[in-house]
């Protein structure tokens, strides 16, 4: 596979961190799982709470954006294809991903839902980077410029998803890029060509015929946690309720 790296807009590097990646193996009912899932990695962080503002009233829509990532949470059966997918797409060690699982339900039903970067368009990661590291391109897509970043770490804190990793090595934070050298061959990111059970749905929303776009107009998916005042523009969610 050729390396990724020298194709990332702005000469930007996929990073990488030694630190395995963790998932924690507790469970959670349907029904607590849905509602919890999320909430509780907002506050996981400090200071996590308050820069999201959960509390506010959701947006009436999310902005628009040329891409479309839906993930239906329905269909994802927590083999990890996508996490791995990612790790190897990104040049990241073992047990590294953009990707995290977060796994609830019950004995009789599993439930496992895929995290990662929602490409915001009001991300906090951004507003707290003292450095304008972090920004979103006009087409939605967020990005981190790693000659930019001196590796507080702010923006892990303001993210509520976890979405971000950090290299120890090169001291500076990285996350999904939605595979951007794939899309610009006309390829789907990663994760989603690796997704074996059609859980990962990525497509143009400028089509309104395509699949993703009449998920969305349908209102069968939906962005996570809305609350949270991120807007985010690229990924949505089919989760039973």
């Amino acid at each position: 596979m050729h390396d990724t790296r020298d194709l990332r807009a702005d000469n930007e590097q996929p990073e990488r961190r030694e630190k395995s990646h963790e998932t924690s193996e507790n469970t959670l009912p349907r029904r607590a799982f849905l509602r919890l899932a999320l909430a509780g990695v907002a506050t996981a962080g400090v200071g996590a709470k308050s820069i999201m503002a959960p509390d506010r009233e959701a947006p009436e829509s999310s902005p628009a954006s040329p891409y479309a990532l839906v993930i239906d949470a329905t269909k994802c059966r927590g083999d990890g294809a996508c996490v791995e997918a990612c790790r190897l797409q990104n040049g990241l060690p073992k047990g590294e991903s953009y990707i995290h699982l977060l796994p609830g339900g019950t004995e009789q039903a599993s439930l496992f839902l895929p995290v990662q970067c929602q490409h915001c368009a009001s991300p906090p990661c951004a507003t707290v980077c003292p450095t304008n590291a972090t920004y979103a391109r006009p087409d939605g897509v967020v990005l981190v410029n790693t000659k930019l970043c001196v590796g507080c770490k702010y923006c892990m804190t303001a993210c509520p998803y976890q979405a971000r990793i950090f290299d120890e090595d090169r001291g500076v934070v990285d996350k999904c890029w939605l595979c951007l050298d794939r899309i610009s061959e006309g390829k789907s990111p990663a994760c989603v060509e690796a997704c074996v059970v059609g859980a990962r749905i990525f497509g143009q929303t400028e089509d309104p015929e395509s699949q993703v776009s009449q998920l969305i107009a349908s209102g069968v998916a939906k962005p996570l946690h809305p609350e949270f005042g991120t807007r985010p523009s690229i990924l949505t969610y089919i989760i039973e309720e």
